[in-house]
């Protein structure tokens, strides 16, 4: 049902507003919607203030429409769709570097701000922002406060909520508030800065935001090693981890994978199950890194090998960060089903990836796995016939049961890309009612009226207090 959007117009709003055919298809749908759930908003609105996101909200609330936060798109799971129509808050206009504080090893940024855009400011301090994820080229800081996103050098970093210090944030009201401290530690309060980091826009709507930042290491060296099969290949992730290497990034990719990425990126990857890896230190790096030479070789890991430079190290990033791409172009006949994105304790690593190859092995599927092995996250995509439904219940069946057992392991439905639309589902299974029920408290103790991107999260949508089910 389209909502009346006209109020726009008396804002007297410092940014812009458009209901134009070309806009409001773009906003449709983000990376991860399929193109059967994508919904046209009934205008995009591109704030250039925190007072244009608190008027646009406060109106928007009082008239009953909703308004779904919108950054650079590059979700996988529909969190930016705008699944009941109303307005798409385009963020991107929002892109200023507001200020660098390198003696306290801070940045205080828009949410439009590309991710690479904070490293490129701070650069010349010496400094740069560790959590950035993959997409950090194009994707957004809104965007990876949303949905708590995180990358390759998690392992030794950790996810964006832990660079995470302030927030300021406008609620479904229009009310401005401010959650957590520049301070490097707070206990004043209930932690709100954390309630927003992960709430994928339903809570409230990030204007600005203040990251801590750290010192480049001054050695970063870079490398890879071969296994015989994927069991060693994960065996020996798991073991280098909880040997407690101090490596900043291990990623791995099956046989599929590899050829995938050398098909796309036109690499000579070898084919074999490959793991990729990367050390920060100050001092002390080849210690590390013959540590760490040890352990996988105990696994009988082999070809062991270092980039040389720099231009070596980005050669050999690029075939794990073109994945994305690589596997959607694998096969014009095959489209890939959603993004797995599980990640389960790192004693289960290997029993997770080993569970959805012999799925993929039994039920004659291509479901190419890799992902940032060292936390214990895997992405695999199950690749299906679009034309044959039998396959696609298969692919279906798979991509769930794999999302399950992760669950059952002691894991998580989803490690870095958030619930939006696609994840609903398991929701309680993984947290419980009684949790959940507590998550819905809070939105609408916030969000009375369901405001702020509805029907994402959970099962069910909330509406007027109300809880019902998405139809």
């Amino acid at each position: 049902m389209p909502h009346d959007c006209s109020f726009l117009a008396d804002l007297d709003l410092a940014g812009d507003a458009s209901t134009g055919d070309s806009d409001l298809e773009t906003r449709a749908g983000d990376w991860g919607t399929p193109d059967e759930r994508r919904v046209r908003p009934d205008a995009v609105v591109w704030p250039a203030s925190t007072a244009d996101v608190s008027a646009v909200l406060a109106a928007a609330t009082e008239r009953g429409v909703p308004v779904t936060p919108y950054a650079a798109g590059t979700g996988l799971e529909g969190s930016a769709t705008p699944v009941r129509g109303g307005i798409s808050l385009d963020m991107t206009g929002m892109d200023a570097i507001l200020d660098v504080w390198p003696e306290d090893l801070q940045i205080d940024v828009e949410p439009g701000v590309v991710g690479s855009a904070v490293d490129d400011a701070v650069a010349r301090h010496g400094l740069f922002f560790p959590p950035l994820p993959s997409s950090g080229e194009f994707s957004t800081v809104g965007g990876m406060i949303a949905t708590d996103a995180s990358g390759m050098r998690t392992v030794k970093y950790g996810e964006v909520a832990d660079w995470v210090l302030e927030l300021e944030a406008v609620l479904a009201d229009g009310s401005v508030i401010t959650a957590g401290s520049k301070a490097a530690k707070t206990s004043s309060g209930y932690n709100l800065k954390e309630l927003v980091v992960g709430s994928e826009g339903t809570l409230a709507v990030v204007t600005r935001a203040t990251l801590r930042l750290a010192g480049i290491p001054e050695q970063i060296r870079a490398g890879r090693a071969l296994f015989p099969t994927l069991d060693d290949a994960t065996a020996a992730v798991a073991d280098a981890v909880t040997s407690g290497v101090d490596v900043a990034t291990i990623e791995l990719l099956d046989r599929t994978a590899s050829r995938m990425a050398n098909a796309y990126s036109g690499t000579d990857l070898p084919d074999a199950p490959t793991v990729f890896l990367e050390f920060h230190a100050d001092h002390g790096v080849d210690e590390e890194i013959a540590f760490c030479r040890s352990i996988l070789e105990s696994h009988d890991g082999e070809r062991f090998e270092l980039a040389n430079d720099e231009r070596e190290m980005a050669d050999l990033w690029q075939a794990r960060k073109d994945l994305a791409y690589a596997v959607d172009s694998w096969d014009p006949n095959l489209r890939p089903l959603h993004p797995g994105d599980v990640t389960v304790p790192i004693s289960r690593y290997a029993e997770i990836v080993g569970y959805a190859k012999e799925l993929a092995a039994e039920r004659d599927l291509l479901v190419p796995c890799f992902g940032h092995a060292g936390d214990g996250n895997v992405h695999y995509t199950v690749l299906v016939d679009p034309a044959d439904p039998a396959h696609v219940a298969v692919g279906e069946e798979t991509y769930a049961a794999v999302v399950r057992r992760a669950i059952e392991l002691g894991g998580t439905a989803t490690g870095e890309h958030g619930i939006g639309m696609g994840k609903r589902e398991y929701l309680v299974a993984e947290h419980g009612e009684a949790s959940v029920e507590a998550m819905r408290a809070v939105k609408r103790a916030l969000d009375p009226t369901d405001t702020l991107n509805p029907g994402k999260v959970f099962p069910e949508t909330i509406d007027g207090g109300r809880v019902r089910e998405e139809r």
